[in-house]
């Protein structure tokens, strides 16, 4: 049964893709491409884009960031706080998820609190699920529902072609399809359910 069909909103939930990887000659920005395409052939979701390879917020954390990094968060904030719910799409380092959205999550509290979270991870040989097998975790004591199923590329690069298309996209559009279906689910139920009462704290 499809999710998305039989759960169909009257307004298309607010889906925020974070482009985790800030390194330089980042493989993600043909993923995120690709991921694209796949929400926009729904109705159910409008796609806001937050790829963290283009914000400053320094590492080191304060109670009273400085001017420049007040500035910074203002243009982000909203994004995570709008959204009903997330993709995360992550690179696994070292057996873990990058610093840069690491620092993101820690700035932020309520923006996830009761929101459901997906992710679309890529690396070597085990696709990134190291990473997120961490950030479940990060993610449950943000107060956040991550959905069980996902998209894991391993050694993505071999995955696509020179134009950027999946050689073999059925195994990635399979899974993108039941976590998205999930996430319209998971996301439509949190809203409704935040709606009628506030989330217990």
């Amino acid at each position: 049964m499809d999710l998305h069909d039989a759960t169909a909103p009257t307004a298309p939930l607010t889906l925020a893709l974070v482009i985790a990887s800030d390194r330089e000659g980042r493989f993600a920005p043909v993923i995120a491409d690709w991921f694209r395409t796949r929400v926009a052939e729904r109705t159910d979701f409008t796609l806001t884009v937050l790829d963290l390879a283009e914000t400053r917020l320094p590492t080191s954390l304060s109670y009273a960031p400085d001017p420049a990094v007040r500035a910074e968060l203002a243009r982000l904030t909203p994004v995570l706080e709008q959204a009903d719910a997330f993709v995360v799409l992550t690179p696994e380092y070292n057996h873990s998820f990058p610093a840069s959205l690491k620092n993101l999550i820690d700035r932020h509290y309520t923006e996830w609190r009761a929101k459901p979270v997906g992710f679309v991870s890529y690396g070597g040989i085990s696709g990134g699920i190291r990473a997120v097998e961490q950030l479940r975790q990060v993610y449950a004591e943000m107060h956040a529902v991550t959905v069980r199923d996902g998209v894991v590329l391993p050694n993505a690069q071999g995955l696509f072609d020179e134009d950027g298309r999946f050689k073999d996209p059925t195994g990635p559009e399979n899974g993108a399809k039941l976590m998205l279906d999930q996430l319209a689910w998971w996301g439509r139920a949190l809203k409704d359910a935040k709606t009628a009462r506030p989330y217990a704290t």
